[in-house]
């Protein structure tokens, strides 16, 4: 349907009504100039006019890392992020031999500089442009596939006009559920370099058991530098490549904030879901995520088992541990929060109230009369499948099965011109593509995978005979029958998926890199007739796997039509409310701000907003994950604070340095590695980490106890200067180190 009027002079009206909270919402650059108010009644001491354009400072100097966020912070290209989001190139040039996620690393000379691995990137935004009408005019007479194939191509088209201009990537983002799009085109810089990384004892102090955990005290950062041609274009990796020159990079306040300043999270939020449907809320804890636990539970034992006596199979696998672990821990605290709140009721309650506004009114009910249930009901058939879709995936579980899936999809692809290949096989993908064939060596074990996929087969034929189709059950040689009643069935069953799994890893060459990045020239013939048993695999199943996805599509472009109706209502009912509106996270630019505070999480307690050095040793016990560096210790014990303590910060007068603090800012994933500044638009710490009580903010914000852990500036500058002694990276910040 056709908006009646301008979709942005609507979102303008939404835009200008005070936020429902100061500290919730992860706003757009361009909505912050209609939220000054708020932005200056909380400590705001810039225009906020100059947040507004990406691409001038400090805006200019947050750039992403495809997933995790990081900052200029020198004119020679130095970048901050987190320990975690540089975990995986630590991971990736790490050896048995030389641990780097242990033992931390520093290039005292550009000259030992290392590769952050292939696909590494930094993205640095140059321009934020609004192409709403060029992405959904005339869309509205089309429905299922046909529109879902309009939007793709569509998309292409203007990402490839965006591409035209070498050395860049661009990205349509939908908001709103697709009411509007914004194109996102940035500088891709290919050459990253890992610069320095502390310990991993300080990096990840506290591991996995304190993670969203408050008080924390650990050193979630590190650097990178980013690298050009000669000419300052981007390039591949090469030794003649020179240190980028950014057009602002971020100054560094060593004096860092107190309790109560003005903070804001400068960043790539990733993806939050807070105007989705109660249905969605329902199936999401109801179903997902309980199964999502269990999965990932399973996975992290079959991994734990499989590498308990190969250091190096546990190196290759340590980056996915970190990422399950983080996942697992945080869908337990998403349902343990969902149990304690009403969050499904509100959203019951305000589902109901939009509908008696639609019906009171005989135009808004001609418009919208049908918009909830329409979605209702294609949601309810996109959650139908989703047990037997999960366990037929498992049941193809192999890292090497889908290796060889892509490889078979891109010689399909590839017999087609480029701008009608689907995303990711076009020759713009490509550089990702062979990157990511050439990480799996490093990333990939035999008998783990092999311990993985066994479980996920066993998982598919043990689970009910409905969620089977006969063409997964003749890959494996396996009688459908077995293992569905007795034990010693079971004992068969099992017996029957070893001798399968030897056939597929006995007789493959995916194993081999140079085998592997070979094939991304191959012909679809090539494939087809390879006698390489997950090739074969893959082919056997494609016709399947194609009728899937085209059914897939179809369920997508229905919803996609249904979805912006919806929110268009939405958005209306909550404007005639004077209610604020900002676009869930979708991993574009955004602003959150606040003040540093701590917060009460239960009746008679509170937390207070630092943490200090005097807690590190009162928590450190010597053993992994709270086992600081000696020297760390000994120099907490000696009260060798240097320019970095601070008097008066929690308690009387004793001088101490602080190593995180809260915030009521709005984060979620991709947040990771933002900038924290203060009011001065200066760096005074990093966002790492959100409190326990904060993990349900991807569906639903709550103000008085959502807070952001960040690392404190006088922290990292303590641990650069008093400890790693990386006095010319401080220099090159703009900070004199200590005599």
């Amino acid at each position: 349907m056709r908006l009646e009027r301008p979709l942005l002079t609507c979102l303008a009206a939404l835009l200008l009504t005070a936020p429902a909270s100061a500290r919730e919402g992860m706003w757009t650059p361009e909505q912050l100039p209609d939220i000054a108010p708020a932005l200056k009644d909380a400590g705001l001491e810039v225009p906020p006019s100059t947040l507004a354009d990406v691409t001038q400072h400090p805006m200019s100097a947050v750039i992403s890392l495809g997933g995790c966020t990081a900052s200029f912070v020198s004119a020679d290209g130095l970048a901050v992020t987190n320990h975690h989001c540089a975990y995986g190139a630590l991971q990736l040039n790490s050896t048995e031999e030389r641990n780097l996620i242990q033992d931390g690393f520093i290039a005292h000379e550009r000259s030992e500089e290392i590769a952050a691995g292939p696909g590494s990137r930094i993205l640095v935004t140059v321009a934020f442009d609004d192409v709403t009408s060029r992405m959904t005019e005339g869309l509205e007479e089309l429905d299922g596939k046909a529109r879902y194939d309009a939007r793709e191509d569509r998309r292409k088209a203007i990402v490839a006009e965006c591409e035209e201009d070498e050395g860049h990537r661009c990205r349509v983002a939908s908001y709103h559920g697709g009411h509007h799009y914004r194109l996102t085109k940035q500088l891709e810089i290919r050459d990253v370099r890992i610069v320095y990384a502390p310990k991993g004892s300080v990096g990840r102090y506290g591991g996995d058991v304190d993670n969203w955990q408050w008080p924390r005290h650990t050193g979630d950062f590190a650097f990178y530098r980013a690298y050009v041609s000669p000419d300052g274009e981007p390039a591949d990796p090469a030794e003649e490549n020179v240190p980028y020159r950014p057009t602002s990079y971020l100054e560094v306040a060593p004096d860092g904030v107190q309790s109560g300043d003005f903070v804001m999270v400068l960043g790539y939020p990733g993806f939050t879901s807070r105007h989705r449907l109660a249905a969605e809320i329902e199936h999401t804890f109801g179903w997902s995520y309980p199964y999502g636990v269990e999965q990932m539970t399973e996975t992290l034992g079959i991994i734990d088992e499989a590498t308990a006596d190969d250091p190096e199979a546990a190196i290759k696998y340590a980056s996915m541990v970190g990422g399950i672990n983080n996942g697992l821990k945080n869908r337990k605290g998403m349902l343990e929060g969902y149990s304690k709140g009403n969050m499904l009721e509100r959203k019951k309650a305000l589902e109901s109230e939009l509908a008696a506004w639609i019906e009171a009114d005989p135009d808004r009910k001609a418009r919208w009369g049908d918009a909830l249930k329409e979605l209702r009901d294609l949601l309810s058939e996109a959650h139908a499948d989703d047990l037997r879709d999960s366990l037929q995936f498992g049941a193809l579980g192999s890292t090497l099965y889908r290796t060889a899936s892509r490889l078979h999809r891109l010689a399909k692809e590839q017999e087609k011109p480029d701008a009608e290949r689907k995303s990711g096989y076009q020759e713009r993908d490509m550089r990702f593509f062979r990157a990511r064939l050439e990480r799996q060596d490093r990333r990939f074990d035999p008998d783990v995978d092999r311990a993985l996929w066994k479980d996920g087969i066993l998982e598919y034929f043990t689970a009910e005979p409905s969620v089977r189709i006969d063409v997964i059950d003749s890959l494996f040689g396996v009688d459908p029958s077995a293992g569905t009643s007795t034990e010693d069935e079971s004992k068969s069953l099992e017996s029957q998926v070893d001798s399968a799994l030897e056939r597929f890893y006995s007789g493959t060459r995916l194993d081999d890199g140079e085998v592997r990045l070979a094939l991304i020239d191959a012909t679809t013939e090539d494939i087809e007739s390879s006698d390489d048993p997950f090739l074969a695999a893959v082919v056997a199943l494609y016709d399947e796997t194609m009728r899937r996805e085209v059914a897939a599509e179809e369920l997508s472009g229905k919803i996609s039509s249904r979805r912006p109706k919806y929110m268009e209502a939405l958005l209306s009912y909550l404007d005639s409310l004077g209610r604020s509106v900002y676009p869930d996270a979708n991993s574009t630019l955004r602003v959150t701000f606040g003040n540093v505070q701590g917060y009460s999480p239960r009746d008679g307690s509170s937390h207070l907003p630092f943490t200090t050095l005097q807690g590190l040793l009162q928590k450190d016990t010597g053993e992994a994950p709270f086992d600081a560096p000696a020297e760390v210790l000994e120099a907490v014990r000696d009260e060798r604070h240097g320019q970095y303590g601070v008097q008066g910060l929690l308690h009387g007068e004793k001088e101490t340095v602080p190593v995180n603090f809260l915030a009521d800012l709005d984060i979620t994933g991709g947040n990771s590695g933002s900038a924290v500044l203060d009011g001065k638009g200066r760096l005074v710490g990093l966002a790492f980490d959100g409190n326990w009580e904060s993990i349900i903010s991807d569906w639903d914000f709550l103000p008085q106890v959502s807070r952001s852990i960040n690392v404190d500036v006088r922290y990292m500058l303590w641990m650069m200067d008093e400890i790693d002694q990386v006095d010319f990276l401080l220099r090159e910040m703009g900070v004199e180190p200590a005599p």
